[in-house]
């Protein structure tokens, strides 16, 4: 289990102040943080950190380049295996969400714990493969049906019309402090 300033460091935070009263090296339980505030901006913050570098990255690169993870070709056999009819271009909240869908991807998901690195955390994508990333664009989704939705959509044409219509945004610096 990660060190909460091990979590910190990951979210850019080196020797960020403990939360929910865990000392610094102290491992984190979830259920302790609960719905912790802080932590959940924090995580919000990564995921749309990631998304604007992942959007960035279809702006200016061939998405059929593009690897995602080392485990690519797994990742998409398996998800094209187990959800052959997937809609990928327009995303509907109910194939990811429902209940039904949700007893459908946790086990698939879970398959992955020691495949993919952080496969379960918070991760945005866009709803239209033909859009970018906007509030009404954008659900939150795990990381492994993330790189299922994104590497099916990079494999199958669907980002291929993205470095036409859209161009890379620039960055701003983070400042170190």
């Amino acid at each position: 289990m990660p060190t909460q300033a091990e979590i910190l460091a990951e979210l850019g935070i080196p020797g960020g102040v403990a939360v929910g009263g865990a000392g610094a090296g102290s491992a984190i339980n979830a259920e302790e943080l609960g719905n912790d505030a802080t932590m959940e901006q924090l995580w919000a913050m990564k995921a749309m950190e990631h998304s604007e570098i992942y959007f960035n990255l279809l702006c200016a690169v061939d998405p059929r380049l593009l690897k995602l993870t080392p485990k690519d070709d797994l990742v998409y056999s398996a998800f094209r295996k187990e959800f052959p009819d997937f809609n990928i271009g327009k995303l509907e909240e109910e194939e990811l969400k429902s209940s039904v869908a949700k007893e459908k991807w946790r086990p698939f998901c879970m398959s992955f714990e020691k495949e993919i690195e952080d496969y379960s955390f918070a991760t945005l994508v866009r709803i239209d493969s033909q859009d970018e990333y906007t509030e009404a664009n954008t659900i939150l989704v795990t990381r492994i049906q993330f790189f299922c939705i994104e590497i099916a959509r990079n494999r199958e044409g669907f980002n291929d019309s993205i470095r036409s219509k859209f161009k890379p945004k620039p960055r701003t610096k983070k400042v170190e402090q």
